[in-house]
Parts: C-alpha cells; structure tokens; sequence
C-alpha cells in the first residue's frame, strides 16, 4: 500500500533488526544492541547541509499558515464593514484553528506511514486551495463569506502537520547536537506568523471611521474591502510559492541518517497510540503542557477585553501580544540551543520557565485588582507582565516537544506530538467556544492563568525524566 509514493527500498528501517530499541529486541535489552551495532553496521551520523534548505522550507510553510490563520483577529472591525461579519463569524474564523485538528489523527497515520514529503506537500496544497478560495471574486457578500469561512477551515486542516511535524523533521535531518534548535526553530515560525498578522494587517487595511457621512462611509467600505483583497491575494502568492518551491525539492530523508536514533525503526501506529495512552508520565507531562498553553491561548484571544477596565485600547492589547509571542520565539529558540549544548536538562528548563510563568501571571492579576492590593496599575507594569508571561509559556513549547520524544522513544515523534498538540488545540477550542457566550465577565479569567501555570510547575516537578532517544546516540555512537 502506498508502492506508488515510495520505494520499497524508503520504507525499510535503516538498521537491522535488533541493533535498536523497537526493532524486535526488548527495550531493556538496548545496551546489548548498542554492544552489536559497530560490529554490524557503520554507526549512522552524516549531516547534509540541505538540511537547512528542508528547515527553511518547512519554517516557511508554518510561518504563513499561522499568518494566514491569524488573517482576520487584528482588522475584525474592518472586515466586519467590508463583509458583514458578525461577532459569531469572527470568533469562528478564529475556531477554525483549533477544529482543524479534529482530523489530527489521520495525519500522524500519514507522516508515519508516507513520510514528511508527501505530508508537507498534502498540508501545502491544502492551504494553497484555501488561500485561493478567500480570493475568488464575487458579489455576493453572503457567498463570499462561506468562501472566506472555507478557506480558514482548509488553513486549519493544515496546522497538525505544522505544529506535530518539527520533531521529526528535526531527527531525520539533524544530529544530536542540533535537534532541539531545529525543533524550536520549525515550531516557532507558526506562533511568529500569527504575531506578524498584527502588524501586516493594520499597516495594509485602514479603520473603519463609524463618524463619516453616508456617502464616504460607502466609499471607505469599497476602499477598505479592496485592501483587504490586497492582503489575501499577497497571502495566496505566497502559499502558492512555497507549495512550487516544496514540491521542486523537499526530500523525504538524507541519504544517511544524522544520528543512531534516525536510523532506528519505531513502534507501529497501533502500538505508539495504545503505549502513549497507557503510559503515565506522558500523560503527566502532556496535562502539564495541553492546560497552561490552552488557557494562555484562550486568554490571548480575548486580552484586548481583559485589558479593557485598566483603559488599554486594543491597539495596545495587539503590540502586547504581538511582543509576547516574537519574545516567546526568541527566547525559544535560544533556550533550544542551550539545550543542545547542555543535554539531559530539559527538566530543569521546563521548571525554571514555569516558575517565571506563575510569578508574572500572579503579577498581573494582582495588578488588576489593584483597589485591593494597592499594586501599581500602569501601562508599563501591564506590559511586563504580559509579555514576560508570553516569553515564558511559549518558549517552553520546543522544549516540550523534546521532552515528550525522549519519554516516549521509540514511539515516533509524529505520534508523539500529535496527541499532545491535539489535547492543547481542544481544550483551547473549548475554551474559545465557552468564552463567546460568556464575554461578559473576565475577571475570573485572570486566575486561570497563575493556577494553570502552578499545575504544571507541580506536574513537572514530580515528573521523573528519561533520555532514551539520548542515551542510545550517546552510548551508540561511541
């Protein structure tokens, strides 16, 4: 099945059986595989510089799918001028997001049996047809709004390969030393792309000015419309450049494994679902991710009414999140390369991140009820909160990631952060759908926040680590 996308030569483990852990041996019996490998086979640990040119394909394509998912949050006011939105459209614009991992199940059956190539260039189609579906013209605006709504729903089909894939792109291209840097960089463009939507957007599209006459306020409808068809049509050219570039080159695989653990074969689908299920500090370890990052998710989607009663114009709101998250990605990512450099540490990461994560989420609650704690409430203490809790909760998603492969080896990697991107996605869907009802009163919102974030601090603290994936490049390789 699939003789057609690959060779029978691609689909076979690049080691023998036995000289790894899943390859009919006992797990526990690894360090007499890691004994007969150097007598059987050369030790793998080749790195291509191509390897680059896949990252950067791949960053590409989760850069603007989370641009393109984000299209519409920061001119919802414009749009609603233009195209009649109303509040239920634009939350579900937003929804889309998190129903696109709905189906998150059958892509990781697709990146596990068919490989990255074939996966990143169904998820780069998929956004080239929903791109091009928000820029067919039409008149009727009722039509034109389910064409916009479709569109979004294809983009949202797109972000489980975005956001599960990093991981095992990073194992097939890169060696030991680099994993964690190409994690962070593949998984960080997404959340980059939706911050950079709050400046391609308002830069572009202008405000609507409800003060006009009648005549110019048509007017200023027609103008605002046509620069936001600007905006989407710039979005369908892009996608559809990077859909060519992928499909000229975006190989499946080196030639030669970068490290041990590459060439190793993993667990079958039914195997790695029914271990991850079943396995208890995974499931520890995926709470102390999927809650803090659903609640923070959910919370950043309606900070602009958070912020409201402390006198933040939305403006405002919009640069804060858009510097929490560029923050995140940078500290992310150099949080990655330190974990390169310092391996077998990523716990200590995770707890120092979200111990960070529960003071400044404390702060700024008790900075909005300052009629009782007396704590300054200032536009620059609102700031510091906010985007020092951004920093901390979004760089730590690559280092979870890594985590999560290293508890789990050798279930693969797709497997591994699909499930766990798909608990965080519902629990944020849910979220978002329980607060466009219930709008109206946020302030208990604000708890959620330090209370999620010191579950997860207790969560990993009483989470015992393993480095399997580690201990066999290390051992092996020696």
């Amino acid at each position: 099945m699939g003789s057609r996308w690959s060779s029978e030569e691609e689909r076979q483990p690049l080691l023998g059986p036995g000289l790894g852990p899943g390859l009919g041996a006992s797990w526990r019996s690894r360090e007499a595989a890691a004994a007969a490998l150097p007598a059987a086979v050369p030790v793998p640990g080749r790195v291509y510089g191509r390897r680059w040119l896949v990252l950067l394909l791949f960053s590409l394509l989760a850069f603007v799918q989370g641009l393109v998912w984000n299209t519409w949050g920061p001119i919802q006011n414009s749009a609603r001028q233009a195209y009649g939105f109303s509040s239920w459209d634009i939350a579900l614009l937003v929804l889309w997001g998190p129903i696109g991992f709905l189906p998150c199940f059958a892509f990781m059956w697709l990146l596990d049996k068919r490989g990255l190539r074939i996966t990143v260039l169904l998820t780069s189609f998929l956004m080239v047809l929903g791109t091009g579906l928000r820029c067919i013209p039409i008149s009727d605006l009722m039509l034109k709004r389910r064409l916009i709504h479709g569109g979004q729903m294809l983009n949202g089909l797109a972000g489980p390969t975005v956001m599960n894939a990093a991981p095992f792109l990073s194992t097939t291209w890169f060696s030991a030393d680099e994993r964690a840097t190409a994690t962070a960089i593949a998984s960080m463009l997404s959340y980059l792309g939706g911050a950079c939507a709050f400046l391609v957007g308002p830069l572009v599209v202008p405000a609507p000015n409800g003060t006009s006459p009648l005549l110019a306020a048509e007017s200023s409808r027609a103008h605002i419309k046509d620069r936001i068809e600007a905006v989407l049509y710039a979005e369908f050219g892009v996608v559809c450049l990077i859909f060519s570039a992928t499909l000229a080159y975006f190989p499946p695989r080196p030639p030669l494994p970068p490290s041990v653990a590459a060439a190793s074969q993993r667990l079958s689908y039914r195997r790695s679902v029914c271990r991850l299920l079943s396995n208890f500090r995974f499931l520890m370890i995926a709470l102390a991710y999927a809650i803090p990052l659903g609640v923070f998710a959910g919370w950043s989607g309606v900070l602009d009414l958070i912020l409201t009663p402390a006198h933040v114009s939305q403006v405002d709101a919009g640069w804060i999140g858009f510097w929490s998250i560029v923050g995140g990605c940078v500290v992310g990512i150099a949080m990655a390369r330190f974990a390169d450099f310092i391996r077998g540490m990523l716990k200590l990461i995770l707890l120092l991140l979200f111990s960070g994560a529960t003071l400044s989420s404390t702060w700024f609650t008790l900075t909005c009820l300052n009629s009782i704690t007396h704590l300054p409430l200032t536009t620059v203490t609102l700031y510091a909160s906010c985007i020092l809790l951004g920093v901390f909760l979004n760089s730590s998603v690559p280092i979870f990631f890594e985590l999560f492969v290293e508890t789990v080896y050798p279930v693969p990697e797709g497997i591994t952060c699909g499930v766990v991107t798909f608990l965080s996605n519902m629990f944020m869907g849910v979220l978002l759908f329980f607060l466009t009802f219930y709008h109206t009163e946020l302030s208990w919102f604000n708890w959620c926040l330090p209370g999620s974030c010191l579950l997860s601090l207790l969560l990993i603290l009483c989470f015992r680590e393993s480095y399997d994936r580690l201990y066999l490049d290390v051992v092996v390789s020696v």
